[in-house]
């Protein structure tokens, strides 16, 4: 932010996709830096209860820790959550597909694994909710299913839809689906994020893709962990879509 010259005092909300540490790892060092110059009543916008959830990474038997999101630290800096498991308005423009329907051909690949309940304050509280499994109410180390992953999006005049995955773990198209359910906007302009798409198989992701072309997206922007597949499949079936980005990049969505 700083090399790219970002104005803070700009920022009206933060929104975090779901709760990995490589996604909300920098955010209290942010907090730490720029809180004074945000707006007094900022809030955290996340997907829903399991952002909270402490997660372990690697293989069965040999997992280490991937974090929890600290929601006492969130507090301390005068930052209220707002849980959206329903699409939500972010300051008056943005929104937020709410948790995603999940249908079709795709599934949540290999990522992490998941520790439900709280303990001294930490972690996350899954008995409040109804489709939680037997097995994450006993606190039970599960597979990931991203529950309350969830997508931001924009809707563009005279462009259509910018949907921005983050990691995409509950399948692209079904992100594309809920967003222009939720919005009644079906022109795709741009998929943009990481689509977890690293560890698919050449004929899963050209599946995907194939797919992801009936959608007619002007621009396909892979980034993080869509993965070489990916980007391999997207070369081949619809080539004029692929927009390559890295960090830093600037996109300016609108009239030129």
């Amino acid at each position: 932010m700083g090399i790219m010259g970002v104005d803070v005092k700009k920022v009206d909300a933060l929104i975090l996709s779901h709760g990995h540490f490589d996604h909300f790892g920098g955010l209290m060092g942010f907090l730490d830096k720029y809180r004074g110059a945000l707006p007094a009543d900022v809030k955290l916008y996340a997907g829903g209860e399991d952002n909270f959830c402490h997660r372990l990474a690697g293989a069965p038997g040999q997992l280490t820790d991937y974090g929890t999101l600290d929601r006492r630290a969130l507090a301390a800096q005068k930052v209220a959550t707002v849980l959206c498991e329903h699409p939500t308005v972010i300051a008056g423009h943005a929104f937020t597909t709410g948790q995603i329907r999940r249908s079709g051909i795709e599934k949540v690949l290999p990522n992490t694994m998941v520790e439900y309940g709280i303990k001294d304050g930490l972690g996350c509280d899954a008995t409040q909710y109804t489709h939680f499994t037997a097995a994450e109410l006993q606190g039970k180390i599960v597979p990931d299913e991203h529950t309350h992953e969830h997508a931001t999006c924009f809707n563009v005049k005279d462009r259509g839809l910018v949907v921005i995955t983050s990691c995409g773990h509950v399948g692209i198209l079904n992100i594309i689906r809920q967003a222009q359910e939720v919005s009644g906007i079906k022109k795709l302009h741009a998929l943009i994020g990481g689509f977890h798409l690293g560890p698919a198989t050449p004929d899963y992701a050209d599946q995907v893709v194939s797919e992801l072309k009936t959608f007619e997206p002007d621009v396909v922007v892979p980034m993080h962990c869509s993965g070489l597949t990916f980007v391999d499949s997207v070369r081949k079936i619809m080539p004029d879509k692929l927009l390559l980005a890295s960090a830093a990049a600037r996109l300016n969505f609108g009239v030129a």
